[in-house]
């Protein structure tokens, strides 16, 4: 998306990305904490430390107690109910595959449901239950500060933040906002200037609220950014809103540091602002299963697709199904108003032809970043908890020494003398 993008949308483009795509085989090296483990993440560190990195922050939500495929939406407001789903073959099959009550994913005990605080009993209720599965949980976020700072001066800061995992445009925005305000307060307490990085490694719809940041950051003036805010005000604390519009005109929000977003299984939706950061990465949960050689594109073919998604065999079908069209609804009326309101902004798409016209464009890579399309190979199970079609590979533990080798090799290896 352009510089100025002012809260547009993604669009769903089929043309190969060319450059800005590599395709990977998923590599899981030696095992977590073992020697050589520990010897090929310190020398990561350095690297990080070396580019400037002081900090990297994990942000996830949770699959518990959630709509992750957004049919809430489509169910309710999308023309389901009037049949517009009759006529093509396997859809219902699908749309049971992508339903919290048939869908195999499991609830929150006790029947929790968001929005969640970012807390830490919050965080270790869910690392009970989930374990790695979709959640860089305290174990992976503690093994990968200890390994990346082995051999580094100044140990680089590393933390996970919880958002509300609300899957709405509400939600996200409220989650954006909130997490500039914990960005700020990050390079204020450790003293973060210019030439210095903040690196976001982001899950699922996390990636989304970073999206969403990139617009609020982006330089000069945005009418879209007034529309938004004049939208939250009557939906956050007092003074949220009011202390993070006195900062962003000043085009300091950060004191100065980049910040350099990584995102793991996002959907396409929101358009990203070029300029409100720093580097930008999207890596996905892709097996190329195409004939007709568009390795770039997920394949998305019915019925055949309603067979391939219990065991994930097409990679992640979250971040291809939970695109335009699909979300949550928030629970209350005037919620639901405020995120209409933010829908008019945010996404021109709406209603179940709209939303399976832009799943059938396949696309995998954002409009804007490198994009990584890496085969994990997690198939093969067929219970949706071990894979959650496809998008819980990207967070286990086994990954930590993978993904971090693609970060540092694609956004801060030395440049080549040769």
């Amino acid at each position: 998306m352009p510089t100025g993008n002012n809260f547009q949308h993604a669009t769903y483009p089929r043309s190969d990305p060319g450059d800005r795509v590599a395709y990977r085989e998923f590599q899981a090296g030696a095992p977590p904490d073992s020697p050589a483990w520990l010897d090929a993440m310190a020398a990561h560190g350095a690297q990080l430390a070396q580019a400037r990195v002081r900090a990297v922050l994990f942000l996830h939500g949770t699959h518990l107690g959630t709509d992750l495929f957004g049919m809430q939406r489509l169910d309710e407001a999308g023309g389901l109910k009037r049949g517009y789903s009759r006529g093509i073959p396997g859809m219902e099959a699908l749309l049971a595959l992508m339903r919290e009550d048939s869908n195999g994913v499991p609830a929150f005990r006790g029947g929790r449901k968001p929005p969640f605080n970012d807390d830490e009993a919050t965080k270790k209720l869910i690392d009970e239950q989930a374990g790695d599965a979709g959640n860089f949980s305290a174990a992976y976020v503690d093994l990968f500060t200890k390994a990346v700072n082995r051999n580094v001066s100044q140990p680089i800061t590393c933390a996970r933040h919880l958002w509300s995992s609300e899957h709405h445009h509400l939600g996200r925005a409220q989650a954006a906002v909130r997490l500039i305000t914990r960005l700020r307060a990050l390079c204020v307490e450790q003293k973060l200037g210019a030439g210095d990085r903040i690196l976001v490694q982001a899950h699922g719809q996390a990636g989304l609220v970073l999206a969403l940041v990139s617009n609020l950051l982006a330089l000069g003036k945005s009418s879209g950014r007034e529309t938004m805010f004049q939208i939250l005000k009557g939906h956050m604390p007092a003074g949220e809103i009011e202390q993070l519009e006195s900062f962003l005109p000043t085009g300091n929000v950060l004191n100065g540091a980049a910040l350099d977003v990584v995102t793991f299984g996002t959907p396409i939706r929101y358009g990203w602002d070029p300029s409100g950061l720093g580097k930008l990465l999207h890596i996905i949960n892709h097996r190329p299963m195409r004939i007709d050689g568009k390795q770039w594109l997920a394949k998305m073919e019915l019925p055949q697709i309603t067979m391939e998604m219990p065991i994930a065999w097409g990679g992640d079908y979250v971040q291809q199904l939970a695109v335009a069209g699909s979300d949550a609804v928030p629970p209350s009326e005037a919620a639901k108003a405020a995120n209409k309101a933010l829908w008019e902004l945010l996404e021109p798409w709406d209603g179940f032809e709209r939303w399976l016209e832009c799943a059938r464009r396949c696309t995998r890579c954002a409009n804007d970043g490198m994009c990584l399309l890496i085969d994990y190979k997690d198939s093969g199970s067929t219970n949706a908890r071990d894979h959650l079609y496809g998008h819980a590979a990207y967070t286990r533990m086994n990954a930590i020494l993978s993904n971090t080798t693609e970060i540092v090799l694609t956004l801060y290896a030395p440049p080549s003398t040769s």
